[in-house]
């Protein structure tokens, strides 16, 4: 799984980030399934226009876990990956289930690991080539 910071870093288009507020669109409608139009329960990935590196479904449909843990932003410079310690794990993205605000690639949300419903699901990443 991705670290906070390295999620982020993918949900905003990388180094071709266009300053969207959600991933991939300024229109939710076009990145993210959300309580209007996801009949309730998290869609198959693709359906939506991906974001500048490719990547689709950043923006609602599940909360995804990061591997690191829940911190408040301090003005204090952070290593990636971020190990310290905590009680809860960052997830990022909304979900099916949430509105514009949860889905915005600026929103973190977090949840004690363990928890579990059809709201979260898991990204996983590679080093690239």
């Amino acid at each position: 799984m991705p670290t906070e910071a390295e999620w982020e870093f993918a949900a905003r288009g990388g180094n071709l980030s266009r300053g969207y507020i959600y991933s991939g669109s300024d229109d939710f409608d076009q990145v993210a399934w959300h309580p209007s139009n996801s009949g309730g329960k998290s869609q198959e990935v693709g359906k939506k226009i991906p974001n500048e590196l490719g990547i689709f479904d950043m923006s609602g449909n599940v909360w995804e876990w990061c591997s690191d843990w829940h911190a408040l932003y301090t003005d204090s410079v952070r290593i990636n990956p971020y190990v310290g310690t905590g009680s809860m794990k960052p997830v990022r993205g909304g979900s099916f289930g949430d509105d514009v605000t949860c889905s915005r690639v600026s929103y973190r949300g977090y949840a004690y690991p363990g928890s579990s419903n059809n709201f979260f699901g898991f990204r996983f990443c590679r080093k690239a080539p």
